[in-house]
């Protein structure tokens, strides 16, 4: 296949289309999580605190429910019609998504209605979600140079850093400058209403961007053949590639156990369990993010030079290691200290399997099913681990009397991610994707 390289302007744009408008989308999905205590109290109402909290948390893994079929029907898509068209699409549909819960009135006003509409809402994101992995980061690895689709790659795990980042940012400014009033009746708000401008924004930056070369030689080619199917493209990774699939499916969990337990129930858990300041406990998260912002593209780069599995491999493994230790510590003494350590410490090595991920789902699989494929394995992973993470170790908590018990949760997802690493084929899909470039 003859692959035509794009100038460096559109590579640009490809980047910033990913990136950015990858960013916006999952600073739309992670604002939830981080105000779900507030949320818990003026949706769903209970005889208890804690009641109120796990209906709220079980709305935000809704979300995931639909994030597989979100992600099939959008890989499909983008497998179809094109990576650009499909990312388009996913950026608007979570707009609205947001829209609706920024405006939504509460169960005071309109009673059973609100929760109802809270889960419409988190479903509208969720189906969104499910393409965005995929899309953004296909676009991003069949732009990048075929030495580099690694470091490039770690781009799509910085954008989501980089949302939960600033989302942590926004939550931390608002705690310390708001009232609990101000913040309970319309501080919360403020960063969902923001999130309505992803739509026309992120749509604007996508709607320059030029289709991947790769993608263009396949559909000519495929149009040639009278290949291109959606049902061929679906039955082909089952039929296939397995292995591939099963292997990033195990890939997924360990990293988004990581990013659901460490990012979005950590900080739920230091304020409820632990009885730690909402402010204290927003800037921790923002400042471990940022880590991972940081050293994502040198786990990216490394993967590049030495292969995915040398770095994953000893990057998962140090992660559980480091996470027990530094989470025990937190639980038998808890402080501002000791929560910053943990985040900053997990991050450090969550950064070294993160960076590499994306390229691993989707160079596994050729152009054909690429979106498709990393969609499907990437989305089974977060729903089967991942969304509910925040609600289970909360329940998990109160279930067993520890404090302790979420770091085993995050064991077991360790020894999946172990053993998706193992499973990668030894040429870790580059030569396969070359071989059956079609």
């Amino acid at each position: 296949m003859d692959v035509r390289q794009p100038s460096p302007q559109m590579v640009r744009r490809a980047i910033v289309a990913s990136v950015i408008g990858n960013a916006f989308e999952w600073f739309d999905f992670a604002i939830y999580g981080l105000f779900a205590v507030v949320i818990s109290k003026l949706f769903f109402p209970a005889h208890s605190d804690y009641s109120s909290l796990l209906l709220a948390l079980a709305t935000f893994g809704v979300g995931f429910a639909v994030r597989p079929l979100g992600g099939l029907l959008l890989g499909m898509y983008g497998d179809r019609m094109g990576r650009k068209k499909a990312l388009s699409f996913t950026i608007v549909l979570m707009a609205v998504g947001t829209g609706m819960i920024g405006l939504l009135p509460t169960y005071a006003s309109i009673g059973i209605a609100a929760p109802i509409l809270m889960v419409l809402a988190r479903l509208i994101q969720g189906f969104s979600a499910g393409g965005e992995f995929s899309g953004a980061t296909t676009m991003l690895i069949e732009f990048a140079p075929k030495d580099r689709r690694g470091f490039y790659g770690s781009f799509q795990m910085c954008s989501q850093a980089l949302a939960f980042s600033c989302g942590a940012l926004v939550a931390y400014l608002l705690t310390v400058n708001l009232s609990p009033h101000a913040l309970e009746s319309w501080g919360w708000r403020i960063p969902f209403l923001f999130g309505i401008l992803v739509g026309p924004v992120g749509w604007l930056i996508r709607s320059r961007v030029d289709e991947s070369p790769e993608f263009l030689a396949y559909i000519n080619e495929a149009s040639r053949n009278r290949q291109k199917s959606a049902k061929t493209s679906f039955t082909r990774l089952f039929k296939d590639y397995p292995r591939e699939m099963l292997a990033t499916l195990c890939i997924g969990v360990v990293g988004t156990v990581s990013a659901y337990v460490f990012i979005f129930f950590m900080p739920i858990f230091a304020k409820k369990q632990l009885g730690m300041a909402a402010a204290d406990v927003n800037l921790t998260t923002f400042i471990g993010t940022a880590v991972i912002l940081v050293f994502c593209p040198l786990a990216g780069y490394l993967s590049d030079k030495y292969g995915r599995k040398n770095v994953l491999l000893p990057g998962i493994i140090a992660y559980g290691i480091v996470g027990y230790f530094l989470f025990h510590h937190l639980v038998t003494a808890p402080s501002f200290a000791a929560l910053l350590t943990a985040q900053m410490g997990v991050s450090f090595f969550m950064s070294f399997f993160w960076g590499p991920t994306p390229v691993v789902f989707t160079e596994v699989f050729p152009v054909g099913v690429r979106s498709t494929g990393a969609a499907i394995t990437y989305n089974l992973a977060v729903l089967l681990f991942g969304g509910l993470a925040p609600f289970f170790n909360t329940w998990l908590v109160q279930a067993t009397g520890s404090n302790i018990a979420p770091i085993y949760y995050v064991l077991i997802s360790v020894l999946i991610g172990i053993a998706g690493v193992l499973l990668l084929p030894a040429r870790e899909g580059r030569a396969k994707v070359q071989a059956q470039a079609v």
